[in-house]
This record gives C-alpha cells, sequence and structure tokens, in this order.
C-alpha cells in the first residue's frame, strides 16, 4: 500500500527515505524500539541529514503519520469498490479489497498508525492525534457508502454510519493484533485476520438484509 501521493512539490529524496524507513521499520519492532540509528541506516542517509528534516523521532513519527494517510488515501481512491452503482456493493467491495491485500508477512500488511496509537496513545498526545486523525479520516471515506447505502435501501436503526464505519477499523486493526500475536504460525498471521475480516463481511451483509417486524427498528 505504498503508492506515492501527488504533490505539488517532489518529496526531497532524503526526507522520502526517512518516512519510508518509518513506514517499515515501526511495523517491525514498533515506535519505541526503532532508533534514529536503525531509520538511518535503513534509508541510507546520514544522521545530520535526518536532524535537517525532523527536530526528533516524534516529529518523524508525526510526518510518517500524516504520509501513511497520504499514501493509503490514494492507494484506496484507485481500488475498483469504487465502480460499483450501489453504495452497499462498495461497502462490501470495500471490506473484500482489505481481504486481498493481506498478503506477505505481518509487517507488510499491518498499519504504521495503528501500531503506534496501541503504543504511545497515553504517553505522546502529538502521535496520538497524528494517528487518530488517519484513522478517522479513512473511516470517514467508509462512512459515506455506508451512509448512501442506509438511504438507498430503506435502512433504518439505532446505530449510526459513523459508528459502523469505526466499527470496521476497530475490526481491521483487531485483526492486525491477533496477527501479531499469532506471528507466522500455522493459522496465524494473514490467515487469521483474513477470517475475522470475512466475519466483518457477514456482519455487515446481515445488518442490511433484516428480518422485519411490523417496521421493527433493528437494533
Amino acid at each position: 500500500m505504498n503508492d506515492a501521493p501527488t504533490r505539488t512539490r517532489p518529496m526531497a529524496p532524503a526526507r522520502q527515505k526517512l518516512l519510508d524507513a518509518a513506514f517499515g521499520l515501526i511495523r517491525e519492532k514498533g515506535y519505541v524500539a526503532t532508533t534514529v540509528d536503525e531509520l538511518c541506516a535503513r534509508a541510507g542517509v546520514a544522521k545530520g541529514s535526518f536532524f535537517h528534516h525532523f527536530k526528533d523521532k516524534e516529529a518523524l513519527a508525526v510526518a510518517a503519520a500524516d504520509h501513511w494517510s497520504q499514501t493509503t488515501s490514494a492507494f484506496f481512491a484507485a481500488a475498483p469498490y469504487h465502480d460499483h452503482e450501489d453504495p452497499l456493493d462498495r461497502v462490501l467491495g470495500y471490506i473484500d479489497f482489505r481481504r486481498s491485500i493481506l498478503t506477505g508477512k505481518v509487517p507488510e500488511f499491518t498499519c504504521l498508525v495503528g501500531t503506534m496509537v496501541q503504543e504511545i496513545y497515553a504517553t505522546n498526545p502529538a502521535i496520538r492525534d497524528a494517528c487518530d486523525d488517519s484513522i478517522s479520516a479513512h473511516a470517514a471515506k467508509v462512512e459515506a457508502d455506508i451512509a448512501q447505502a442506509m438511504k438507498r435501501h430503506k435502512l433504518r436503526a439505532r446505530w449510526t454510519a459513523k459508528s459502523l464505519a469505526l466499527h470496521t477499523q476497530a475490526v481491521l486493526q483487531g485483526a492486525f493484533v491477533l496477527a501479531k500475536a499469532k506471528g507466522d504460525a500455522p493459522k496465524g498471521g494473514a490467515e487469521i485476520a483474513i477470517a475475522n475480516i470475512d466475519h466483518l463481511r457477514r456482519y455487515i451483509e446481515l445488518l442490511f438484509r433484516p428480518r422485519t417486524h411490523k417496521g421493527r427498528t433493528l437494533s
């Protein structure tokens, strides 16, 4: 999911390399365990270059969260599920697309901002807020399709499009946690994450195919 976002000015090569290094290392080791020296070594840049572009590791993490948002936004914007005319098909297509990209080893498909926020939510507000912005912005795009699907399919419910969109992210992030817990063991890694995404798809299908009882509002 590393398609480069469109920019009005090209990013400085060293800065780009450091952000790419952060994408890899933080998903492999976590934010706390990743050092500036390791970031520089992975990026192939001098330590002085790091501090030319970033005040400290926290500043790099905030920038990495923002760059992750831009990169993944472009990646998902180009995904084929947007071609569906029915918004419910777009929602289900989104889930299918998330499933299809769960390939490779755990660090290759897990989420940078989800990884960071699990570690620093209580200790580093700047990084936490950057991660929240990233996750919430992505959820908002899913929310728009869910809201249109509810309207089109005349679905009345006590839950909201926003709450369901956030639930999709909770399931995805939880699936990544389970994948990390299982590692590359049999029935672990991508396999356990895929199983949870399959459950998410079935759940959404059930929400939009309710058993109606005299116009009863669904809970």
